[in-house]
């Protein structure tokens, strides 16, 4: 098991997955993980979707209509990549956001939740010796694709996370320097006309 800032400071993206898929036991390790998002008021603002096997192809389906209500003139090609899509790895995890209306808990707030769940399910995947990759892209925010994996009309997709072993070695990621993102903040900037 990898300790956890090496896997927070070099978990990355995995474009091609193989199988096999995290099982049973492994799985419920990732999502109790994702149920530990930081989570005001205890909302609970997730619901996560398994597609595996032939539901992979089910779900092509659904993409493929997606981009046909979007293009309606898209070729073959483009229709083959939208349908399958979802066979890109041996396991996709549907995120939904869940939303409710709360007087001190705004939507943003509960989206931004239910991706740090996403993230988390990243990062727990990879925890246990396997990968992933968060996708998203135009089907995830066509209101008839939620409807279609059976979602609430208060439900949005947050990630469609495509989970697997990684084939071949993980890309070396360029490093970043702390320095060019984090500042001190001294208090408010004044304008110096303003009296």
């Amino acid at each position: 098991m990898i300790d956890a800032m090496t896997l927070l400071t070099e978990r990355n993206s995995a474009p091609k997955l193989i199988e096999p898929a995290p099982g049973a036991a492994v799985r419920e390790a990732i999502f109790a993980a994702a149920l530990r998002a930081p989570d005001h008021a205890w909302l609970r603002p997730w619901r996560f979707l398994t597609v595996e096997g032939e539901a992979r192809q089910a779900l092509g389906s659904v993409l493929e209509r997606s981009l046909l209500r979007r293009e309606p003139e898209a070729d073959a090609t483009a229709r083959e990549r939208a349908r399958c899509a979802p066979l890109r790895a041996p396991l996709v995890v549907v995120v939904l956001a869940r939303l409710k209306a709360h007087p001190k808990v705004p939507p943003l707030e509960q989206r931004l939740s239910a991706g740090c769940a996403a993230h988390g399910i990243l990062l727990a995947t990879e925890a246990q010796g396997y990968a992933g990759i968060w996708r998203t892209g135009a089907a995830a925010f066509d209101r008839e694709v939620v409807r279609e994996l059976g979602g609430g009309e208060d439900e949005e997709i947050v990630a469609f996370l495509y989970l697997g072993s990684r084939e071949g070695k993980a890309k070396r990621l360029p490093a970043m320097a702390v320095e060019d993102f984090v500042a001190p903040w001294n208090g408010p900037t004044q304008d110096k006309e303003t009296p």
